[in-house]
């Protein structure tokens, strides 16, 4: 094959390439895209955030997902025995989106993927990075492997890398670092949802807490098709025996609230489990280069931050390179990197006192205190980078606060 030339090369299609390669491209501005797999795929991330909805939105996107008929999701459920914790994200502190998708990533991604295609985007399936050398300039040559093992190259001045899970610069450049969200496994599956109850409560995504390592979370789709899968220590997983369609039925059973309701559907397909699936990394650009989404950091599915720190990622360096191609200065250290560790930092403070049994405590043994509610909820929402609101602020001490006053209320 021939090697191509470009301004910009994004690795990977799934919506934090879609956004950044959408915005460079609205921008007039060369773009190639690469993905390894062929589309659709199955993969993980289903639950979006109302955040992501002004990204997909500032890039000509919004429309084309709205047509589509995917799940609405106007909040979240928190369930732990008898105790339900509700939040409305019409009730929240910021303004911004009132509502978002509970989404199949398969259709979601294809939609994505051939809306940039139709709108000429250069976006090729099936082939593999498997080396990326860089100039002193930032300029890099990046080796591709076709599926019949031919290589060709790419010479870009800017790299994007939303490649996720696959984490292709991350590998390559050594930049992996140890992550400090504590270590978690997770099984999964899709079921054909059968026993549905009728109306809201047959759309609400729920996350059904268990213990406090261990939860259960419960996606319903348009289609009729639930998304279950459970999050647990790895010891704890390892404890059921059988294969991975054993272990996600017996698991099944600790859920009073849903067991009954899946306890005789199969699985659309064999459960998947990952294992310590939080990642960081030592730095989120190079000279040249800037990793987006999954790539960079993953937190934890609790609440559902995965799609929107992507595409508020993806579209932030696709904005930063679009300013340095026109010869204006970036520093993206402030900028960039500075900017993503914030809202990173703030959702991981929730995502610690979530399995330190602090924001449980808030969320179950709480009086509902609806400020409080407001400000939480904004957070989970994905409006993490808002210091109007005390909870992002000030999150490295205020759920730790209220959790101890709560305590002192019931003792």
């Amino acid at each position: 094959m021939q090697d191509i030339e470009t301004d910009v090369l994004v690795i990977g299609a799934g919506p934090s390439g879609c956004v950044a390669a959408a915005h460079l491209q609205n921008k007039g501005i060369n773009v190639k895209v690469i993905e390894k797999n062929e589309f659709p795929r199955f993969v993980i991330g289903e639950s979006l955030l109302p955040r992501c909805m002004d990204h997909f939105e500032e890039v000509g996107l919004l429309d084309v997902i709205k047509d589509f008929g995917f799940e609405i999701k106007k909040g979240a459920r928190f369930i732990r025995e008898d105790t339900i914790c509700e939040f409305d994200f019409s009730k929240k502190h910021t303004e911004g989106y009132n509502w978002t998708w509970q989404v199949t990533r398969a259709d979601f991604d294809l939609l994505l993927t051939n809306t940039l295609k139709g709108r000429g985007v250069d976006i090729t399936f099936g082939h593999e990075v498997v080396d990326v050398a860089f100039e002193k300039d930032g300029t890099s040559k990046t080796t591709i492997k076709t599926i019949t093992d031919e290589q060709y190259s790419i010479k870009a001045k800017y790299i994007i890398d939303s490649s996720g899970f696959g984490r292709v610069l991350p590998r390559l450049l050594d930049l992996d670092k140890p992550s400090e969200i504590p270590e978690h496994s997770s099984i999964f599956s899709h079921v054909k949802d059968i026993n549905r109850p009728e109306g809201r409560e047959g759309t609400l995504i729920t996350f059904d807490v268990i213990a406090k390592d261990c939860w259960l979370w419960v996606i319903p789709f348009s289609n009729e098709n639930t998304s279950i899968g459970y999050v647990c220590k790895n010891e704890f997983l390892d404890s059921f025996e059988g294969n991975t369609t054993e272990k996600l039925q017996s698991m099944l059973k600790l859920s009073k609230y849903y067991y009954e309701r899946f306890k005789d559907i199969n699985f659309l397909f064999e459960p998947v489990t990952i294992k310590n699936y939080s990642k960081s990394v030592k730095q989120l650009f190079g000279k040249g280069y800037a990793l987006t989404g999954n790539s960079a950091e993953f937190l934890d599915p609790v609440f559902s931050s995965g799609v929107t720190f992507a595409t508020e990622s993806g579209l932030l360096a696709a904005k930063l390179i679009a300013k340095q191609l026109n010869d204006e200065a970036v520093d993206w250290q402030k900028e960039y990197a500075d900017y993503i560790l914030e809202g990173t930092t703030v959702f991981g403070s929730y995502v610690k006192e979530w399995y330190s049994g602090n924001l449980q405590t808030v969320f179950f043994e709480g009086n509902d205190n609806p400020e409080i509610k407001k400000q939480i909820c904004s957070v989970l929402a994905g409006y993490v980078w808002d210091k109007t609101n005390p909870f992002v602020k000030n999150h490295n001490r205020l759920i730790r606060t209220v959790a101890h006053v709560i305590r002192l209320e019931n003792s």
